[in-house]
């Protein structure tokens, strides 16, 4: 196909199979995963829709330049060659992110610097001004990737990292991220064809994201910055047909999704978000003690929670993990329950048998995704069923 070009996405620790999934469902070519990234490629459309609808990228780059390198001087020369001016104008801030694996260089900032002069003389050069430079907050953002002596300089065409939805205007003490959490709904296998329930639903998040996989909205519908707009070619009748395009392939979704949280605060910051994301119609959301209820719908329930791990809320852990797995033996018959945790000890407390336990990372904190299978009656009966 012509116009397509090389792109890469970035995600999360695990994430790699499920954002190669969903590049291949949206229609990427030539996709390939990496560690924390995964290469494909598109045209510019492709670009836009990437950023609109991937649930588990961070970013979406554009290399714009791949070379060797043996010195500082190959280096400058390189980012000077580079047809500035046609990206950006002189107008606009820019900044370089640098990331680097080698020996060629003991700083990341003396990179961007280097970087950043070469930019500089070549606006000179060709327009007789240079733009400024702004760390925080760029029009365009420039991509550094040194592995050895291999070095790829690309667009960042998100900006702010794709987890930053525009939805969330209310937080709590320790939120999940929203990509981390789609990344976990899809990884349980969650489709929208059950009912759902978070009963320590915080901020929403899991709320949130769960009704705009069962509805394929897409993921950053509500946001309205990305880094692309800034670029000179940004074409934005095309940025709004795939808009368009993508909202028509939206479904309806009919079964409930629940979420539960004993603190006020927390209930009327979930219900916030979700009134901001405008998804009200699909999720219900009530002050409840979730060690004092019972399984609230009929027929099979997909349950997901991302419980206090000791780290920034006073929990008595070893009681908390118990009550936990009281809870569902107990109540929740029927279910498929899915909860994260950094507190690998606390979990041992649950007293179920994990059927999967995904090793991941809630920022920093390596954590557990692990999957209790509640069934209808005993196990044993289950297993008699099938015969």
């Amino acid at each position: 196909m012509s116009g397509n070009f090389k792109m890469l996405a970035k995600t999360l620790f695990g994430f790699e199979p499920i954002l190669a999934k969903e590049l291949r469902n949206l229609g990427a070519s030539n996709v390939r995963e990496g560690v924390r990234n995964v290469t494909f490629e598109g045209d510019t459309g492709f670009l836009y829709k990437a950023n609109l609808s991937l649930r588990t990228a961070l970013k979406v780059y554009k290399p714009i330049k791949e070379f060797r390198i043996s010195n500082e001087k190959q280096f400058y020369r390189e980012l000077f060659s580079i047809d500035w001016p046609s990206i950006f104008d002189v107008s606009q801030t820019f900044a370089f992110d640098t990331t680097m694996n080698t020996e060629l260089f003991n700083n990341s900032m003396f990179v961007s610097l280097k970087a950043k002069d070469a930019l500089v003389d070549r606006f000179r050069q060709d327009v007789k001004e240079r733009p400024n430079v702004d760390s925080q907050n760029a029009s365009v953002r420039i991509n550094i990737h040194i592995y050895e002596n291999q070095c790829t300089v690309s667009l960042d065409s998100s900006g702010s990292s794709l987890h930053q939805r525009g939805y969330k205007v209310e937080t709590n003490i320790a939120p999940i991220n929203e990509v981390l959490a789609a990344g976990l709904l899809l990884q349980s296998g969650w489709d929208g064809l059950t009912n759902l329930l978070d009963p320590m639903c915080g901020s929403g998040t899991f709320l949130i994201e769960a009704a705009m996989i069962a509805c394929n909205i897409p993921a950053n519908i509500n946001r309205e910055q990305y880094a692309f707009k800034n670029w000179l070619d940004y074409d934005e009748e095309l940025f709004l047909k795939i808009v368009d395009s993508s909202l028509n392939k939206v479904r309806e979704f009919r079964y409930k999704i629940i979420g539960y949280d004993k603190a006020p605060s927390a209930v009327r910051k979930a219900q916030t978000n979700v009134e901001h994301a405008n998804l009200d119609e699909y999720i219900s959301i009530e002050r409840k003690d979730f060690f004092r209820t019972e399984k609230p719908t009929e027929g099979k329930l997909h349950l997901v929670c991302n419980p206090p791990y000791g780290e920034r809320l006073n929990v008595e852990m070893e009681t908390f993990y118990g009550k936990i797995g009281d809870t569902l033996k107990q109540h929740y018959p029927g279910t498929d329950a899915w909860m994260i945790t950094a507190n690998l000890e606390a979990l041992k407390h649950v007293g179920l048998r994990p059927s999967r336990k995904i090793k991941t990372f809630n920022g920093k904190l390596e954590s557990r995704w692990v999957r209790y299978e509640m069934y209808e009656g005993s196990k044993k009966q289950k297993y008699q069923n099938k015969e």
